[in-house]
């Protein structure tokens, strides 16, 4: 993700790809009937693994406590991460959960670090900074999302692939994260099961699976909702349980990341491929909150 995709977004300026249908097996819907929460997602450090979660909080900002730190380099002062794995090597090869579920209005609870080998450090732990630099072979430090009172955004890298369909190709690009975050572009991001559906029917070799796509909340849509139906959320509101409401601002530009070896998955350019081919390498939404509360796997989802 980056370049004038990014600009777009950010500046809240529907880029074109947002209201393109490109996928011939997708009919526009009106409303969700009979959509649930199937999965939720967070990710306390950036690009590292996360925890999958049966119930979290959602305030006007976030997803409490997701991507609330991040790997910073100590020479460059750039955000560390997974779009540029010939810098870092598999961020994947990291997890990151909080030792206690974080509440809103309250101190983040401690981090717990599970490096490559194993090991398992924590944030406020002496000397995690040295340890930390020897598993990724740079100095870094781990650091804390600062908030609105930033004057600028974080800066960060990002390896574009030899991938037709991408804004650059074989290339390294920077990109300013929005201030005192470290998310991409905006504070939720959201996909269907139909839109993993779809990919495995296109490319039936590859193995999509949620966690390659990282996204917050995953919505199990109408066995009759086919396609990236996504698409065509855009703009519009989605009503979570009683009280999340979300407005879905844009498409989520998909980068090397997804095609990036985690666990048991493997290596495989052919899952942005396929999305680039056929969603102009979109793979879910990206939304903001109007309405923050609880959210619980199993919630009515509808789409005004």
């Amino acid at each position: 993700m980056g370049g004038r995709r990014h600009d777009a977004l950010h500046l809240g300026v529907e880029p074109k790809e947002a209201v393109m249908q490109t996928d011939p097996s997708h009919s526009p819907s009106a409303q969700v009937e009979g959509g649930s929460v199937v999965g939720l997602w967070r990710y306390p450090v950036k690009s590292m693994l996360g925890e999958e979660l049966n119930a979290s909080e959602i305030t006007e900002c976030v997803l409490v406590g997701d991507r609330q730190f991040a790997i910073v380099d100590a020479v460059t002062g750039k955000v560390a991460g997974a779009k540029n794995p010939h810098k870092w090597g598999n961020f994947f090869d990291f997890r990151a959960a909080y030792v206690e579920p974080p509440r809103a209005g309250s101190k983040l609870p401690v981090v717990r670090l599970t490096l490559p080998d194993g090991n398992a450090v924590t944030s406020d732990q002496p000397h995690l900074a040295q340890i930390l630099s020897k598993a990724l072979g740079r100095e870094v430090t781990l650091v804390r999302a600062r908030g609105e009172g930033e004057l600028s955004g974080a800066t960060a890298e990002e390896y574009w692939p030899d991938v037709e369909g991408l804004d650059h190709r074989d290339t390294v690009t920077e990109w300013e994260l929005p201030t005192g975050t470290f998310f991409d572009l905006a504070v939720v991001h959201l996909m269907t099961t139909a839109t993993i559906d779809r990919l495995r029917a296109l490319y039936p070799e590859g193995r999509f699976e949620v966690r390659r796509f990282r996204p917050n909340i995953v919505v199990a849509t109408d066995p009759d909702e086919q396609g990236f139906v996504e698409n065509d959320w855009i703009g519009r509101t989605v009503a979570i349980g009683g009280e999340v409401r979300l407005r879905i601002t844009g498409p989520c530009p998909r980068c090397v990341m997804t095609t990036l070896p985690q666990g048991d998955l493997p290596r495989d350019a052919g899952i942005l491929r396929t999305a680039a081919q056929h969603n102009q390498a979109n793979v879910g939404v990206y939304a903001d909150v109007i309405a923050g509360g609880a959210i619980r796997r199993g919630d009515h989802v509808t789409l005004a």
